[in-house]
């Protein structure tokens, strides 16, 4: 009779266990919110993001008992698996490269799912979901130039003399700067707007187009195709200047890089919000609105805060102490819908700079 019980009393854990490892949230609509997630499942999620905020979405994983596959790659390489695979989607979320121009394209929005994270009217005005498919959930500091002091002194260069864009241009670091490819890379593509923002006489302007001509003769040929590859480059001497975004830079000092120096460009740098959208019909949609909702909640802004990457809800500071503060950066503000509109036509006249400038 004892062994009776027994056998009774471990099939009901059983059952109970198997009852509690579905997965996702019980929400069945698309405003966000519900009632309490069910733990368990699985979480595929394409991201070009960096290694630290990968952590985060892992953390998501760990407290909700939640297998998250991330497949790491580029933002044109991921939304081109998203595009391939949207009549049998393989994947749930595409976690960054969500920048505005890509939330907006006509050729990206029919991929993503319409969903509205619970929070996101808590957010600033400014970063709250615009077009129904993307919730923001960190700000990208799209100019952010990474400079190996030693390989950029031994050029007869001073370190403390560099300053921002117009220091790209000298003579000296000809073929010596790595920059990405604006029409494949969501990071290179902020920069270049940037770029565009400050260093005309208006923003936009032709004078800013004169300034990319002659940064790109001094690329001399050097365009790559990984954004980790940049940051990595220069740490590694390989490369004098990396033109990059800041949460990797930071990232790098957090880690203990001692040979580099991250400068904000004097002329302006701009903050953009990152985001995060479900993929349309995808396999594992409850855990997928669970991930946004909880990315956007105190907590998982807290989990961003220990990132490099500044929390989109600005009540949550960041814990790195080599997070330079706002106060000390000129910081100026992108026209979104202008680049957005643009992007095409930019992108395909920095290509045609380029190759003519080979």
């Amino acid at each position: 009779m004892k062994n009776f019980f027994k056998i009774l009393l471990i099939a009901l854990l059983a059952f109970a266990m198997v009852g509690c490892s579905g997965g996702g949230s019980k929400t069945d609509d698309n405003t966000g919110g519900g009632d309490e997630p069910v733990t368990g499942g699985n979480l595929v999620i394409y991201s070009p993001n960096s290694d630290p905020l990968i952590e985060v979405a892992y953390a998501f994983g760990e407290k909700y008992g939640i297998t998250v596959d991330v497949v790491s790659a580029g933002t044109g390489e991921c939304l081109e698996r998203i595009a391939a695979e949207k009549d049998n989607p393989q994947g749930d979320v595409m976690y960054g490269g969500m920048n505005y121009a890509n939330s907006y394209n006509p050729d990206y929005v029919p991929l993503f799912e319409a969903y509205t994270a619970a929070g996101d009217d808590k957010l600033p005005e400014a970063y709250q979901n615009f077009n129904g498919i993307t919730t923001h959930y960190c700000l990208d500091g799209s100019a952010a130039l990474l400079i190996n002091i030693e390989e950029y002194e031994k050029l007869g260069l001073k370190i403390d003399d560099f300053k921002g864009y117009a220091s790209l241009l000298a003579p000296e670091l000809k073929g010596k700067i790595a920059m990405g490819d604006p029409a494949n890379s969501s990071s290179a593509w902020a920069e270049l707007t940037n770029m565009l923002r400050v260093m005309g006489d208006e923003p936009y302007d032709e004078k800013a187009w004169d300034y990319v001509r002659d940064f790109i003769a001094n690329l001399d040929g050097i365009q790559l195709s990984s954004s980790s590859a940049i940051y990595k480059g220069v740490v590694q001497g390989e490369y004098v200047v990396g033109v990059s975004y800041e949460d990797p830079c930071v990232g790098l000092l957090v880690d203990g890089a001692t040979n580099v120096k991250l400068v904000y460009p004097e002329e302006g740098a701009v903050w953009l919000p990152a985001g995060v959208a479900i993929i349309k019909n995808a396999p594992n949609m409850d855990n997928a609105k669970l991930f946004l909702d909880w990315l956007i909640s105190d907590e998982g802004q807290q989990e961003v805060a220990k990132t490099t990457a500044r929390p989109v809800n600005p009540a949550i500071q960041n814990v790195a102490k080599e997070m330079t503060p706002f106060s000390q950066i000129n910081v100026v503000y992108e026209d979104m819908a202008l680049c957005g509109e643009n992007k095409k036509a930019w992108q395909t006249r920095w290509t045609e700079m380029f190759n003519e400038a080979q």
